[in-house]
């Protein structure tokens, strides 16, 4: 059996739909900086958390070009919906929830700081994502599949 895996993969229009809705919500994310900030920080493109959230927006895209690929019915659509709850679901509680924490144990270790404690390196507090983060996330997942749908189908 002669297969091209390369070619196969590369012509994947659920992975590369899903990759340009990641890239889009992570552009979106330097944009929404560079607004604010008034400065280009390029790291941001690769960091966690913030508006939208890309991980949503990745697994919703995946989900529904499944659905567009094999169908709505299909037991594969079903696990990658499943699949995209508990990312939005972990997102925008358990990986949240772990940011309020780090958030707090910095704030102890500034105390400590000034009490002349030395701390090598703070806790990184942006891990998860509000409701609202997760849910323009995934619907701009859905948008992505959709277009991408439109324009390969």
């Amino acid at each position: 059996m002669d297969t091209d895996i390369l070619g196969e993969f590369l012509q994947n229009t659920v992975f590369w739909t899903s990759v340009i809705s990641w890239a889009t919500a992570q552009t979106i994310k330097v944009c929404l900086d560079l607004k604010h900030s008034r400065r280009i920080h390029p790291k941001i493109f690769f960091g966690l958390g913030g508006m939208p959230s890309s991980h949503t927006a990745f697994v919703v895209s995946m989900s529904f070009m499944i659905g567009f690929v094999e169908g709505f019915g299909t037991s594969l659509f079903a696990l990658a919906a499943v699949t995209s709850m508990i990312v939005m679901v972990d997102a925008a509680g358990v990986r949240r929830a772990a940011g309020k924490q780090a958030a707090a144990i910095n704030d102890i270790f500034e105390i400590l700081e000034e009490q002349g404690v030395s701390i090598d390196q703070k806790l990184k507090e942006l891990l998860g994502h509000s409701p609202i983060e997760v849910a323009v996330g995934a619907i701009l997942g859905f948008l992505v599949a959709l277009l991408a749908n439109f324009i390969l189908f």
